[in-house]
């Protein structure tokens, strides 16, 4: 009892890509009951439960190593078949990759067109911020992900990429009126006050740079503007709607145009990003890290 059946981890692959019972089974061309009774069969046979019945159902941490053995499984498959020649080896490639915004936005994309375009492949990008990219991989959402964590991912290998600097910069304007010129208050207080802009409830980084410079006291202001895209990010920096910490790429032109200001030029923080990708024979994918990690090495500090 110690193979897993072909179809059953297809099915359960199945069932968390489409995210219902119903919707895996009309891609399968199957029943909702076949596809519940697979699913069930391979719990039974692993002796865990492996998916979280909910809408969309998520796998468990047992279900994630699971998932990820199907993808990876389908990977070779479909390496077999272009090596063969077999019907359907003309097929485009495609890559599952989550990276954060901030490198999509700045010198992410840029680096996949380097990729040769023999190789023939179409990518399937995840945007989610850096300190979450690698809980897609460890679901098996992706075979590879741009992520803050150096810790290795089970069944993956990790390199280092280098360091994205973010500044705390503002609009001359929102500069004058809520910190002073000279100021009024010392940089760590005006900040707790003013309006920050930030990327999501999750990003933390303005909190971070504010309990820095207060010694671990408290964070950001309350008045707080969440903007999910990295250029709209810097426009509405740019546009006074508050302060925020800016990656130093986006930032340096709008500060020689003098259309934002560095509110701290002698702090910033780095943030260290790592790639992360499926322990494979998967040739690729390894040009695919080559050549990422060739494009961060121009663009982020990695002295």
């Amino acid at each position: 009892m110690t193979e897993l059946p072909l179809d059953q981890v297809r099915t359960l692959l199945a069932v968390v890509d489409e995210g219902t019972f119903d919707a895996a089974a009309t891609a399968l061309h199957v029943t909702p009951s076949a596809v519940s009774q697979r699913v069930k069969a391979l719990e039974q046979r692993t002796g865990r439960v492996l998916l979280i019945r909910t809408k969309p159902v998520r796998p468990t941490e047992s279900g994630e190593v699971v998932v990820r053995f199907a993808r990876q499984l389908a990977r070779l498959e479909r390496e077999a078949h272009t090596e063969l020649g077999m019907t359907g080896s003309e097929e485009p490639t495609r890559l599952s990759i989550a990276v954060n915004s901030d490198s999509l936005a700045t010198w992410f994309l840029p680096a996949l067109t380097r990729v040769p375009e023999e190789l023939r492949l179409c990518y399937e990008l995840r945007r989610e911020d850096q300190d979450h990219t690698a809980a897609l991989l460890r679901e098996g959402l992706v075979m590879a992900a741009v992520t803050s964590s150096p810790d290795p991912v089970a069944g993956c290998s990790v390199r280092s990429l280098g360091r994205m600097s973010y500044v705390p910069a503002a609009s001359p304007g929102f500069a004058a009126r809520w910190l002073g010129d000279p100021p009024d208050v010392p940089l760590r207080d005006a900040l707790a006050d003013a309006p920050v802009v930030c990327f999501d409830r999750r990003d933390d980084i303005q909190d971070g740079f504010v309990r820095g410079l207060r010694r671990g006291r408290g964070g950001a202001s309350s008045l707080r503007h969440l903007v999910p895209t990295s250029e709209g990010f810097v426009d509405a920096v740019a546009a006074g709607m508050g302060w925020g910490m800016v990656p130093e790429v986006q930032a340096a032109p709008l500060l020689d145009a003098g259309r934002l200001v560095n509110l701290a030029p002698d702090r910033k923080v780095d943030i260290p990003l790592f790639w992360q990708q499926w322990k494979l024979d998967f040739p690729a994918l390894a040009t695919v890290a080559e050549i990422v990690a060739a494009a961060a090495a121009e663009v982020l500090d990695t002295a």
